[in-house]
């Protein structure tokens, strides 16, 4: 069970919930029909993302729209959920949208008010399997982090890459990595990874390869290839926003066994 600090966590989607009004009130009309990073999804959708998680997380219904049986974008039972509410706001004003997404914000921020760090260790369900409320709460900044740096890329506005939000995205997909590594990669055994991210998300991540993949603390041995890489592009690859050919190119660095390297770069995408 993943223990998360709780206060960080609820400053984090405070931080990244502000980021993401902040970056509305700057869009002109055109942005909002502006295509995303994110397959299938408008700027719009993405908003509409954002509001449909975060209303389910209060309780709120599912809305019953008639989607096509078939969506390239959408690969299962929970892509074809969020579907629904992207759907449900795509054909509706955009001050609807804004409407109620600053309403049910307002509901979330008072929602977590009262949830100490006993209530953020129970168990609860996540998209990673069985884990902490915590850590399902870590999983959402990491999803809106993601998803304001769409927007910000379908607009051509960089920023916020400093701050709790992207630490804790970067914190997430750490989690996840020995499965990157190990499963999507297939990196064997004997093998080890060091990735090196630099500029504002900087941080050095050792993976080790025994009997299966995992992340440690430090290697006792040199990588079998180091992989240095700036933060931000680290994190848009492994959500699947940069295809392989992108991963690899320039700033990147592959140090060692080079075809290693790539094998990891191409893998590492991890995320529905």
């Amino acid at each position: 069970m993943t223990i998360v600090d709780r206060d960080r966590v609820v400053s984090a989607l405070d931080e990244v919930w502000d980021a993401l009004v902040a970056l509305a009130g700057d869009l002109e009309t055109v942005d909002w029909d502006r295509p995303t990073p994110c397959p299938g999804w408008s700027v719009k959708d993405i908003y509409a993302h954002v509001l449909g998680m975060e209303a389910m997380l209060l309780g709120r219904a599912i809305p019953l729209v008639s989607l096509p049986a078939q969506l390239p974008h959408v690969r299962n039972d929970i892509g074809r959920v969020n579907e629904m509410w992207v759907a449900r706001y795509r054909s509706q004003p955009v001050t609807e949208l804004l409407a109620d997404l600053g309403e049910v914000l307002i509901a979330r921020r008072a929602a977590l008010v009262p949830m100490d760090q006993d209530v953020f260790n129970r168990e609860a369900q996540t998209p990673a399997g069985p884990d902490t409320y915590g850590r399902l709460m870590r999983i959402r900044v990491m999803d809106q982090y993601f998803h304001e740096q769409d927007v910000r890329a379908a607009i051509g506005q960089p920023g916020h890459l400093t701050g709790l939000a992207p630490q804790l995205a970067l914190d997430e997909v750490t989690e996840a990595l020995g499965y990157a590594v190990g499963k999507n990669a297939g990196v064997t055994a004997g093998k080890s990874v060091r990735f090196v991210l630099t500029g504002p998300i900087a941080r050095r991540i050792d993976i080790a390869v025994d009997r299966r993949a995992e992340v440690v603390d430090e290697l006792d041995h040199e990588p079998t290839v180091t992989i240095e890489i700036p933060g931000d592009r680290f994190l848009r690859v492994a959500g699947g926003r940069l295809a392989a050919g992108q991963a690899t190119a320039a700033p990147t660095d592959v140090q060692g066994d080079r075809t290693v390297g790539e094998q990891v770069l191409n893998g590492l995408a991890y995320m529905i």
